[in-house]
């Protein structure tokens, strides 16, 4: 089911942390990207996943000519990536070549992409820091993919940083990272999530006001939960 913008705009406003707990909850261990980080200011990013998958490059496949190609992966990965899809790049957790650079994300940027994570590097990454689009990776990296990566495979199920990532699963990111949501459950961690950003934003302000954890976090003692209801209706949240 596609993703909806009531879901679109609860996911948002929730952390990537809060939405690792409410995958476990589920059994879902292992669905945080590893290794990226926001290049620039983090902003907010949700969308459904398209993906571009890299393997090694073998000296006879790839050089610099193949971008004549109009076919090319990178480049047709690039130029299909539909509106409002999130890049998600297989670059092996290898990033001593680049996954895309400047030009290409600036591509994806006016072609109205919701941003771009790679567990491999982008070249021109102080270009890229500059851009308002969300975009995630491992570290920079100035040589041409076509040094190590071959662009192999479009829109199919990947490993990315250790999380599978399958096309259209929900991919959010904030400060701290990336988490790869299933799609079949994403409406229902969005709501979940939107609750427990509510009750936690409870509780920061019970410990900032000097409360014990104890029986606050998690909701332990009838006390705590007729305090959160009240709250709640002081709010309006």
């Amino acid at each position: 089911m596609p993703l909806s913008k009531t879901t679109r705009d609860k996911l948002l406003t929730v952390s990537t942390a809060t939405l690792c707990t409410a995958l476990f909850k589920r059994g879902f261990r292992n669905q945080m990207i590893q290794g990226v980080l926001p290049l620039g200011n983090a902003v907010p990013m949700v969308g459904e996943a398209f993906t571009l998958r890299y393997m090694p490059a073998r000296e006879d496949r790839n050089p610099v000519s193949v971008f004549q190609n109009p076919e090319h992966p990178q480049r047709k990965a690039v130029e299909d990536c539909p509106e409002g899809a999130v890049m998600v790049i297989d670059s092996r957790k290898d990033p001593r070549a680049a996954s895309a650079g400047s030009i290409l994300v600036t591509r994806m940027m006016v072609r109205g992409c919701a941003g771009v994570v790679t567990d491999g590097g982008f070249r021109d990454s102080p270009e890229i820091a500059e851009m308002d689009f969300p975009a995630y990776h491992a570290r920079p990296s100035a040589p041409t993919n076509l040094t190590i990566h071959e662009a192999i495979g479009i829109n199919e199920p990947i490993g990315c940083g250790d999380a599978p990532v399958f096309p259209g699963d929900i991919i959010v990111g904030d400060g701290e990272g990336v988490v790869v949501i299933p799609a079949e459950i994403a409406d229902e961690i969005a709501d979940e999530t939107v609750e427990m950003t509510v009750f936690e934003d409870f509780v920061t302000e019970q410990v900032q006001a000097g409360k014990s954890i104890i029986g606050l976090y998690p909701a332990t003692n009838d006390e705590t939960k007729a305090d959160f209801a009240a709250w709640r209706a002081k709010t309006g949240r």
